[in-house]
Parts: structure tokens; C-alpha cells; sequence
């Protein structure tokens, strides 16, 4: 069969591979190519079949019209040009390329010393001949038809999120009741099981970690491990095929369809900072064969190295117009044709980098924030990279959330004993307005987490004092060494009874500390299972039982807790305001918030500053700049990190007797009624919970079975 280019009657302006019915349409960028070679394989991808010229270039784009091939097509590309390292050059149409634009990759990669540019044992100036297809991943033409009938996105509000980070082979690969071959899969993650687990949990949002098309790198296979989080993006089109059942990308679609179904946005982890290609030292796979220079930021000093600010050997350059324009189809092509509700972005800083600087203003920014889709989505960053300024914890600009790594750590410390913690978890459970109550920003600009992907898991906090990532084989050098974690008397699992009650109470003071706080919780997937990774922090190459999920823990009484935290933050409104409390008192005398010592005053700069109180009150309530019709109960909060304390209970805002309505260092939530001139017992290491009488205990014709729910879950079922 013979191939040829033909004339289209009207532009095409997309890039990429699209099939428009009669044939297919290739567009592919390079500033500072002579010559871009299309070229098709057999379907199996192991035979070229055809190699040739896109015949028309206008500006920087290459392209050309196919007609009569269509969906399935396999295909790559070959780019000539210049191959000269020192002015950052690195053209070698000996090395098949992948469509940056591709959305599907087939094949595996095989790691070959073809694959680079340079001859292997040689300096990187150095050319090689040897054609790279044979051990390349190549492109595969789509069709963009799916039945999304009966679909709708959910676009959740902000104070009514709740977000459970989780890896799509690690949640699904020991679940008991996840089918074999759905194990490990988009069908596998949502499936009926994980959906069941996820809507009683009370999620309204699961964030994935990297879903993109990636590669395993060559070290790691050589160590007989795997690029288990994902975070070495090659394809940012592409979902990754091996969480594929079978060879249709529209499982992904089906898995976002049966979340919305069950009411669940889905947030897509991305990685748009680097790409797996690495530094100059690393293969010639799409962006450095295609544009080295364009695609990637190179040293000022020697454009002959790439300038790396996220640890990773490159930095993509997304000051490039056509480089950012690659990012914003991407993220537009997974809200538009994936219905993806939003991204988080994998080290964010580096997409704010202007002349190697963060700027808040930048381009990359200006770019999300006037697009009429991507501004309306979720957008989250991990406000940081390793360069020179990348701690950017606050600096985003709305509407972009953040994570916030302060929270985690502030709330480990208090919990541990820390002393001088009582300020820092002031500011934490308020939304942590030290970093975001600026620019117009909201209480919700803070994700809020315990534990992430990245670090140690909720229980291994509680059950380790240091990191143990032997497996990783980098002898333990790996991973944080700071995780203001404790043992609380034996490192890792013990059969000890009264640690094991002391390690369950800790975690239940985090996890309602989390669900009491102002902001955006997020939940690691296993922390509410009790999951452990055997006190590896650092679980990026382990896929297997340490990286995997355990599902042991569902007949703990934690998960119950965990559900019965997420259902008390989700009615009580007053625990998730748009604004932040700043202590302003409305024109009718009611106080938004008050602190408290543990003898009914108020807190002052001696207690603030006193390194030895362990225990704080806080009354909350609607914000005074809240809409008169947004109904909120009042709570008092307790947070004791010391030992058995009575707290006289304020008489604010009119209430003159509370109820206690939650309380970690109780086996159940019995209503107990306090008033201001008789104090209450709160228990050593435990969280408190009182409301207003009136608003806690059940109206007087309520059912026996209602009466029960509410004394169960100790508040208003409204």
C-alpha cells in the first residue's frame, strides 16, 4: 500500500494526528528543523512502512493531510536540522520520535543505547547513527467518539470539597473484591467496590496521581523496580497504557463518567515542569529530537546543558508560546474531550518561572486565569521546585488552591508535643491566613493534608521516628528525614495494646483536626484503612505490596471515625467559609471567632507565647461578612496535646449551656450538657467538640431511629 499527501480544502490549525472522516491530519511544531519526516508503521508498530516529508510549513508548524487512513494508524516522526550540542541543538533523524500531541502510545519502550542521541561511553557531543524504532513507543491515530449521555460535571464549590489522593494500581490492586483483571486499571478504579468505599467515606473528589502517559526509568529497571508514581511524563495527551484492561483510551472516559455518576469530581495529578527525557545527558525521544532549544530551558551560561530547577535533569519552557500552547491544549483536551474537573500541578513553581524567576503575574498564569474553560475548573498547585526561590507556599494567584505543607507539619507537631505549637495550630485549623489572606484570596486557597503520596502515610507517622526506604536501594538516602513523626514507643508494628490505643487516638486528634480546619482537607487513600508502607517515605519506584494500598483495615473502628468526621465537616457549614475569621464583631455584637485559655479567658501575648500550654479553645462562628441567609451552628473546639484538663466553656454570642458533640477520648459521643460556670473534662491527647444545646440535641418528636443517627454520629443530620 502506498501513501501520500494530498491537499485539504480548508486549515486545520489543531496539531497533532486528527482524523476528520476521510483521512487524517498531522501537524507538528519545530522552530529550528529543516525537514519533518512522517512515519507510519504496521499495526503492530514493528514495521516502518512508510517514510515521508510534511510537505507544508507555515510559521513553525510542519503538516500534511493523509487520505483514507484513520483510527489505529501507528505512527512517529523524524526531525532534521542541526546537530550541534553548543548552541543547544540536537536534531538526529536516526531517533523515532513521539507526537507530542499523540494520544495514545502503544508498544513498550525498551531501554537501548540507540535511544540516545550521543553514542553511550562517549561524550554527549558525539553523534549516533543506529535507527531508535525498533525499541521506540510510537503514536496511534484516535477516534474521538464516546456516548457521554446522561453525563454531567459536577463542579462542586470549593467549601464543599473533599479530596482523597490516590494511585490507580495502588488503590485497586489488593482491594478483595476488585475483579483480577480489573486490578490495577481505570475500570478497576471504578469499580463498584472502590465507588462503594469512596461515596461512604463521604469523598467528593479524587485526585490521581499522574495519569499521562510516562516512562519507567532505565536505573530503576536495571534494579528491578518501576516508576511507580508516574512522575516522568512523556505523553501529556496520552493516558498510560498500562492502566489499560485492555486497548481502548476509552476506559478512561468510562471511569470519569461512573465518578460523575456517584457524584465524584476527578483531578488529575500533572507534570507539565519537566519531561522523562531528562537532562542532556538523557534519551532522544519526542521534545529533544523535535526542539531541544525551544522545548526545554538551556543553561545561559552553555546551551549546551539543560537549566534544571526541578531535580529532574530538564525544565520545560513554557515561556515558549508554542511550548505553552502544547500545556493549554493538553489541559484543555482533558476537560474537553476526558471531562477531567481539574489538575493538580506537579511543582508548580517552575510553571511561574519568568527569566528563571517565580513571578506570580507570569505568563503561565495570565494564560490559565483568561481561558474560558481552564479558569473555571479546579486548579491546584504544589507550590514549590528545588530552584533558587521555589518555596512558594501563598504566592499563587486565584484561582488557583495550594497545597499546603505547613498545615501537615504544624498539626504533627502540636500532636507530638512540640512545644510552642499552640500559635502555629491557630493559624493552621483558620485556614492559614499568615500565607493566603492576601490578594482577595479566600479561606479555601489551603489544601490542608496530613499525608500525601509523597512521605510518610498517617499511620507511619505514628508509628516510626525515622524513614526506612532500604528497598528503595539508595541506602536509606532517599526521602525527608524531617517528618516530625513518633514512634510513641516502638518503631513500626507492635502487638503492645496500650501503644496501639495511643497510636488510634493520635491519628483520630489528626484526622478531626483536619475535618475541624478552615480550608480544603485532603485524605491520602489508606490513611482512613490504617495503611502503612513500612515506614517508607519514598515509595515513587515500589509497586508492590509497600506502595499498594491495604484494605486490612476496613473492619477498624477508624474508618468509621474517618466517615463520621467527613459527615460532621459536611453539616457543619461554619467549619468551611469562603472568608477568612479574623475576629471582626458584626454591628449587633456577635463575635465570628474567639480563643480561649483552658480557665474561660481569653487568649493573650502570655499564652500565645507560652511554650508549655499544650491545649487551646476556639469559638467559631458565621464570618460577619457572610450572607444573612447562610444558616451555621456555633462549635467550640478543644485541641489537647497535654494531659487531663478541665475547660470552662464561654458564654458568647447569647449561648449559655453546650453539649459536647465529638470527642476523640471518648468511646462514644454521649451528650454531656456543660454551661459556662461548671467546666468540662476534656481528656488528655483528644479533640473536644461542644455546640449550643439547642442546635445539638434531637427536636422532641424525633424517631427512636433518628434519635440513634444523631447520637451516633454526635450532631444535626439535617
Amino acid at each position: 500500500m502506498s501513501f501520500s499527501f494530498s491537499e485539504l480544502d480548508f486549515l486545520k490549525p489543531e496539531l497533532g494526528a486528527e482524523y476528520i472522516g476521510s483521512g487524517t491530519h498531522f501537524a507538528v511544531f519545530s522552530a529550528h528543523a529543516e525537514q519533518i519526516e512522517l512515519c507510519l508503521f504496521s499495526p503492530d508498530g514493528k514495521d516502518e512502512i512508510a517514510r515521508l516529508p510534511l510537505p507544508k510549513r507555515e510559521g513553525d508548524i510542519w503538516s500534511g493531510y493523509i487520505a483514507g487512513i484513520g483510527p489505529g494508524t501507528v505512527y512517529g516522526y523524524r526531525a532534521h536540522g542541526p546537530y550541534n550540542p553548543g548552541a543547544g541543538h540536537r536534531f538526529n533523524p536516526n531517533k523515532l520520535l513521539l507526537d507530542p500531541y499523540a494520544k495514545q502510545v502503544t508498544g513498550e519502550l525498551q531501554w537501548h543505547d540507540s535511544l540516545f542521541g550521543y553514542r553511550i561511553g562517549e561524550d554527549d557531543l558525539s553523534f549516533d547513527d543506529r535507527d531508535s524504532a525498533p525499541f521506540m513507543v510510537k503514536s496511534v491515530v484516535q477516534d474521538p467518539d464516546f456516548d457521554w449521555a446522561g453525563e454531567e460535571a459536577i463542579r462542586r464549590p470549593w467549601p464543599d470539597t473533599i479530596i482523597y489522593e490516590a494511585h490507580v494500581r495502588g488503590l485497586t490492586m489488593t482491594h478483595p473484591k476488585v475483579p483480577d483483571r480489573l486490578r490495577g486499571t481505570f475500570l478497576g478504579m471504578c469499580s463498584d467496590p472502590i465507588i462503594d468505599h469512596l461515596v461512604k467515606l463521604g469523598i467528593s473528589a479524587i485526585e490521581l496521581l499522574p495519569i499521562q502517559y510516562f516512562l519507567d526509568d532505565r536505573y530503576l529497571l536495571e534494579k528491578n523496580l518501576r516508576n511507580y508514581w508516574g512522575y516522568q511524563t512523556l505523553g501529556f495527551f496520552a493516558p498510560q497504557s498500562r492502566y489499560l484492561s485492555g486497548d481502548k483510551i476509552t476506559e478512561i472516559k468510562t471511569m470519569v463518567k461512573r465518578f460523575h455518576a456517584a457524584g465524584i469530581e476527578v483531578i488529575m495529578d500533572v507534570v507539565y515542569n519537566h519531561t522523562a527525557e531528562g537532562s542532556e545527558k538523557g534519551p532522544t525521544l519526542s521534545f529533544r529530537g523535535l526542539d531541544n532549544a525551544s522545548y526545554y530551558i538551556l543553561s545561559p551560561d552553555d546551551p549546551r546543558h539543560t537549566f534544571d530547577t526541578t531535580g529532574t535533569g530538564n525544565t520545560l519552557n513554557v515561556a515558549n508560546p508554542m511550548v505553552m500552547r502544547m500545556v493549554l491544549d493538553s489541559l484543555r483536551y482533558w476537560v474537553g474531550v476526558m471531562h477531567i474537573d481539574g489538575f493538580r500541578f506537579d511543582l508548580a513553581s517552575t510553571l511561574g518561572r519568568q527569566d528563571l524567576e517565580f513571578d506570580r503575574q507570569g505568563l503561565f498564569f495570565g494564560a490559565i486565569r483568561q481561558d474560558p474553560i481552564l479558569s473555571g475548573v479546579k486548579l491546584i498547585a504544589e507550590p514549590w521546585d528545588i530552584g533558587a526561590g521555589g518555596y512558594q507556599v501563598g504566592g499563587f494567584p486565584h484561582p488557583f488552591r495550594e497545597w499546603n505543607d505547613k498545615f501537615r507539619d504544624d498539626v504533627r507537631r502540636f500532636w507530638k508535643g512540640d512545644g510552642g505549637m499552640v500559635s502555629e495550630l491557630a493559624a493552621r485549623i483558620t485556614g492559614s491566613a499568615p500565607q493566603f489572606n492576601h490578594s482577595d484570596r479566600g479561606a479555601t486557597s489551603s489544601i490542608n493534608l496530613l499525608s500525601a503520596h509523597d512521605g510518610f502515610t498517617l499511620m507511619d507517622t505514628v508509628s516510626f521516628d525515622g524513614k526506612h526506604n532500604e528497598a528503595n536501594g539508595e541506602d536509606n538516602r532517599d526521602g525527608h528525614s524531617d517528618n516530625h513523626s513518633d514512634n510513641m514507643g516502638a518503631e513500626g508494628a507492635t502487638d503492645n495494646a496500650e501503644i496501639n490505643a495511643a497510636r488510634a487516638r493520635r491519628r483520630r486528634n489528626m484526622m478531626a483536626t483536619l475535618m475541624l480546619s478552615q480550608g480544603v482537607p485532603m485524605i491520602l487513600a489508606g490513611d482512613e484503612l490504617g495503611n502503612s508502607q513500612g515506614g517508607n517515605n519514598n515509595a515513587y519506584c515500589q509497586d508492590n505490596e509497600i506502595g499498594w494500598t491495604s484494605w486490612e483495615g476496613l473492619d477498624d473502628p477508624f474508618l468509621d471515625f474517618c466517615r463520621q468526621a467527613v459527615a460532621f465537616r459536611k453539616v457543619h457549614p461554619v467549619l468551611r467559609q469562603e472568608r477568612f475569621l479574623t475576629g471582626e464583631t458584626s454591628e449587633d455584637g456577635r463575635i465570628e471567632i474567639a480563643w480561649y485559655k483552658p480557665d474561660g479567658s481569653f487568649m493573650d501575648d502570655g499564652a500565645w507565647n507560652d511554650d508549655g500550654l499544650q491545649v487551646i479553645g476556639v469559638y467559631v462562628s458565621k464570618s460577619v461578612h457572610a450572607m444573612d441567609t447562610e444558616k451555621m451552628d456555633d462549635l467550640f473546639l478543644v485541641f489537647n496535646a497535654g494531659g487531663d484538663c478541665e475547660v470552662h466553656l464561654p458564654g458568647v454570642n447569647g449561648v449559655s449551656q453546650w453539649s459536647r458533640v465529638l470527642d476523640t477520648g471518648m468511646e462514644t459521643n454521649a451528650f454531656q450538657v456543660h454551661d459556662p460556670e461548671n467546666p468540662a473534662m476534656v481528656y488528655a491527647q483528644s479533640v473536644a467538640v461542644f455546640a449550643p444545646r439547642e442546635q445539638a440535641e434531637p427536636p422532641k418528636d424525633a424517631t427512636k431511629a433518628e434519635r440513634r443517627r444523631w447520637f451516633q454520629f454526635g450532631f444535626r443530620t439535617r
